[in-house]
């Protein structure tokens, strides 16, 4: 057994292959107890494999070098034994709640099980003890949040209950997988500060794994960094990011959001977006017999105003539950909603009226990008007809000859080329990576040449540098072809690099509209100002180049 000065978790040399791909090039590094640690690199570098394969938690990996926990070699522990260990000295929370909670189950009996399993327990002591596990979360009315459902619970709640399952059986090392990856700025701080109020009241080492280098600076002590299976750089949180020594761990931190936009708006007068009045409602399911005869309705938007115009763009910050997707569904026609939606100066409720024809001129002038290239291209078409489908609905007169032509061109526009990429219309969405795959959906919005772009989450789903590279091109196609964005994000940098004006939802209200750059700099309300801190943004730090 090792003493208190030891290193808790060694890994030496660690090799990890699948097949005849090596993955993993020769990492080492340490973790001391009570120690924070970050894993650091984009999506391919490595983390999650390292990070899982201590546990040996990586189906189909060949690993050789050391991983010694303890004192002992995990590598080379019978399967039973190493099965004491997960979980029991080593837990880890997953990036997506969603898919690690079974739905069939609440979350109080999967935190109960841990206590069944691995401390013994009775069924009534176990169930008090998860109880007591989501209460030191902070979740709100633990003994009933405890009867729920995952899919009952909010993002930030299952990520709670994911904590506190992870908790159940008092780990010394907790892997924290992307632990914040899929939630709101405030929520993200919110669960970082609660990682760190346990880790110290429980003197647990903590290895997390992120691309993020805010959430770094915010918690770790240590830092390593991996680019394509190799560490790169290792060492203090404040020397590696302030003094780095590597040209990848450089590229980075270089890697915020730059302003690149047409400041100035022009004279025109046209508004190609405008909304009056929108109310959206949601009919709840009955809970009872008696509410079966008793509609209820949640409402998910309360009296929104707005207007876009040409060549600018329109940023819509808020939490899970704000309003905002929904808003965006309304502006695209695709909920029922009150009040006034015109595009370009025709409204849904005039196109609908018009017909099938009246429905498909509006549609082709309001395009959307959605946030997961990887679910929103279908895996079984190829480019050209996933590009080329808005044009054989909206401009059937064209021949295939024609239609190729235009997708060459806005792929082109994109920054996808044939000389890249051999046989580019004939390839699929799997040959490319995300940054590819975003640019093609990109492509495939702006076939039909419309005035309005509905951007919902364009980049969340992307690595830091992808992220810049897709803003960039969205600014460039915007003062290219004057195009009006309509953007949806939680991200507060994003809002910051890509927004004219702005506006703040929560619980379905506005609460802040105007200027982006007048709220980012004098929010007045507090809502808008605890999302800005919680970003941790610096106005006057921003990069900036203005284009007259």
């Amino acid at each position: 057994m090792s003493n208190a000065s030891d290193s808790l978790l060694k890994i030496d040399n660690l090799n990890v292959h699948f097949g005849a791909r090596q993955v993993v090039h020769g990492v080492s590094f340490d973790i001391k107890p009570g120690e924070k640690l970050a894993l650091v690199g984009e999506s391919g570098s490595g983390k999650s494999v390292i990070a899982l394969s201590t546990l040996r938690l990586v189906p189909g990996a060949r690993l050789s070098g050391r991983i010694d926990f303890d004192g002992t070699d995990l590598t080379s522990l019978p399967e039973r034994d190493l099965t004491a260990v997960r979980g029991r000295d080593v837990a880890v929370i997953f990036q997506e709640p969603m898919t690690a909670l079974n739905p069939l189950y609440t979350v109080g009996e999967q935190i109960a099980e841990v206590y069944r399993v691995k401390h013994r327990l009775g069924s009534r002591e176990a169930w008090a003890k998860a109880v007591e596990r989501l209460a030191e979360t902070e979740i709100p009315e633990p003994q009933r949040r405890a009867r729920a459902y995952p899919h009952q619970l909010s993002g930030g709640q299952r990520q709670r209950a994911m904590i506190a399952m992870a908790l159940a059986s008092e780990p010394r090392l907790l892997i924290a997988d992307e632990p914040t990856t899929a939630l709101d700025v405030s929520l993200r701080l919110q669960i970082l500060d609660l990682l760190e109020q346990l880790q110290r009241s429980r003197g647990m080492a903590v290895l997390m794994i992120t691309h993020d280098l805010n959430l770094v600076h915010r918690f770790a002590d240590r830092v390593v960094v991996l680019q394509n299976g190799r560490l790169v750089e290792q060492g203090a949180v404040a020397a590696v990011l302030h003094r780095p020594q590597h040209p990848y761990t450089r590229k980075l931190l270089d890697s915020r959001p730059v302003r690149d936009l047409v400041e100035e708006q022009t004279h025109d007068d046209r508004r190609v977006l405008r909304a009056e009045h929108v109310r959206v409602d949601y009919r709840l399911p009955a809970a009872s017999f008696r509410e079966l005869f008793r509609q209820r309705y949640f409402n998910a938007v309360q009296d929104a105003s707005f207007e876009l115009a040409p060549g600018r763009t329109l940023g819509i910050i808020g939490e899970s539950g704000s309003g905002k997707s929904t808003l965006a569904q309304a502006v695209l026609g695709l909920l029922r909603a009150q009040g006034e939606i015109s595009i370009c100066g025709s409204s849904w409720e005039a196109a609908k009226a018009a017909g099938f024809e009246g429905k498909k001129a509006l549609r082709r002038r309001i395009q959307v990008v959605f946030q997961d290239p990887y679910a929103s291209l279908s895996p079984r078409r190829n480019v050209q007809d996933i590009v080329g489908e808005a044009l054989a609905f909206h401009e059937p007169d064209l021949d295939a000859g024609q239609r190729r032509l235009r997708v060459l061109e806005m792929l082109a526009a994109v920054g996808l080329s044939h000389e890249q990429f051999p046989g580019l219309l004939e390839r699929h969405p799997h040959e490319f990576s995300g940054g590819q795959r975003q640019r093609i959906a990109i492509a495939r919005a702006l076939i039909t040449r419309p005035e309005v772009l509905v951007l919902d989450e364009p980049t969340s789903a992307l690595d830091v540098t992808i992220q810049k590279q897709v803003l960039t091109l969205l600014q460039k196609l915007q003062k290219t072809h004057g195009l009006s964005y309509f953007l949806i994000t939680h991200d507060m940098e994003v809002i910051q690099a890509m927004a004219h004006e702005v506006i703040v939802m929560r619980n379905g209200n506005i609460v802040e509209y105007g200027r982006a750059q007048a709220i980012l700099e004098a929010p007045k309300n507090p809502y808008t100002r605890a999302l800005i801190d919680a970003a941790g943004l610096s106005t006057a730090a921003v990069p900036v180049r203005q284009v007259a």
